[in-house]
């Protein structure tokens, strides 16, 4: 039997993934990496973007706003700020919110507006990518 990767990924909300798998792929802040068992010990920031959770023949993907990345002799811990299986997503609705991202940061009055504004549609733009790709 081959070696698995313990795995966790944990939101500020609840434990949304825990259990073996074959590898994890990360979007790393310095670039993405993978993770197999055995990987050697790192910790690291996430950046927005794609994990891909291999197990066999499957891949889960889910689309995190950003973290730390936590590989240790046991395994894999990912603390995402958010996560969002990507499975669940509606390219209409993300399409939508996209278009409402981009029109509130259009009407930004303030810099504080404008960057929440911006942020939302980086935000949603993520998510719309990652649905479609």
């Amino acid at each position: 039997m081959a070696a698995k990767l313990k795995f966790s990924l944990v939101s500020p909300e609840k434990e949304l993934f825990s259990g073996e798998v074959d590898g994890v792929d990360v979007p790393g802040e310095e670039g993405d990496f993978g993770v197999l068992p055995n990987h050697a010990p790192v910790m690291t920031t996430i950046r927005m973007g794609t994990i891909a959770i291999k197990d066999g023949q499957e891949t889960r993907r889910m689309f995190l706003r950003g973290g730390f990345a936590d590989v240790t002799p046991e395994g894999l811990i990912i603390l995402a700020e958010e996560a969002v299986d990507i499975a669940g997503l509606d390219a209409e609705n993300l399409a939508k919110d996209v278009r409402d991202a981009e029109e509130d940061l259009a009407d930004a009055k303030t810099e504080v507006n404008r960057t929440t504004a911006s942020e939302r549609l980086d935000y949603a733009r993520g998510l719309l990518d990652a649905v479609n790709s």
